[in-house]
């Protein structure tokens, strides 16, 4: 089967899961965005901060509704093994830079993984990955559905990348997709969580119902000075690093593991 998205890769993406992924992903980035647009008349005031919790209750059905669309009929036995073993060694990793300073060691493996397997791999593992490790960690919270779906657009946008790319040009892509990656989980997760951080008054502060130009000026300080330039740029150095010198030879054991499951050969059965 030719996928919608390009090659069959581990998870098949034809038209109706690619137009569910797309619009999910256009729904999850409103959602992260909502400070930058919440607009409350004054008798709504005491409403204003609604909208996240909202939020908090119906990104997990949008993600679950995402991941059983890419499962029906697109996840066979061996992507599905191939995910936990990933997910498992992601879940691993995590923990061993704590978020030190932004060391984070999830989101290499992560763009690598959709890197070789595809837009729909990388999706799902995104999502499988965050959960996981947050079991691990402790890391459950309000905070975990935009964990998983920013992590997942990351997975996403690794599998689009353009796919002629090969040797050191290859890993050069990758490492700039990597500082990207790193810069963009942090963008988002500052941007759901800044009213809670900053309050609503003050320089740095959300104020609900001003303009979008102040609100957004604001919240660009706030997060250049909060987390820019401490954890994301962290971040953005040990995916550079790890994708550097590891990028290589994990490309070579995810490319021969893709070889070795045949996603794309039909499943036959001998007569005994």
């Amino acid at each position: 089967m030719t996928d919608f998205l390009g090659p069959a890769r581990a998870v098949r993406v034809t038209l109706q899961p690619a137009l569910v992924l797309g619009t999910a992903s256009v729904l999850g980035l409103a959602m992260f965005c909502w400070p930058l647009f919440a607009h409350p008349d004054p008798s709504a005031a005491a409403h204003s901060m609604d909208a996240p919790f909202v939020f908090m209750a119906t990104l997990p059905v949008l993600i679950l509704v995402v991941l059983a669309e890419l499962s029906r009929g697109g996840i066979d036995a061996k992507a599905l093994a191939l995910l936990g073993v990933l997910s498992a060694v992601n879940a691993g990793l995590r923990p061993l830079g704590g978020g030190t300073g932004g060391i984070e060691l999830v989101f290499f493996l992560l763009v690598l993984a959709g890197r070789v397997f595809g837009p729909g791999f990388g999706f799902v593992l995104g999502s499988t990955s965050l959960f996981t490790s947050a079991l691990l960690t402790a890391g459950v919270g309000p905070w975990l559905p935009f964990q998983m779906l920013a992590s997942s657009l990351i997975g996403l946008g690794a599998g689009l990348l353009p796919r002629k790319a090969r040797g050191k040009a290859e890993i050069a892509l990758l490492v700039a997709y990597g500082v990207f990656a790193a810069y963009f989980f942090g963008l988002l997760m500052s941007l759901w969580s800044w009213p809670f951080l900053a309050g609503t008054t003050g320089d740095l502060g959300f104020i609900a119902g001003a303009p979008l130009l102040d609100n957004l000026h604001r919240f660009a300080v706030f997060t250049v000075l909060t987390s820019t330039l401490g954890w994301d740029t962290g971040r953005a150095i040990t995916n550079a690093v790890a994708i550097v010198l590891l990028g290589p030879a994990v490309l070579a054991v995810l490319r021969r593991a893709a070889r070795r499951a045949a996603f794309d050969a039909p499943v036959t059965f001998d007569q005994p």
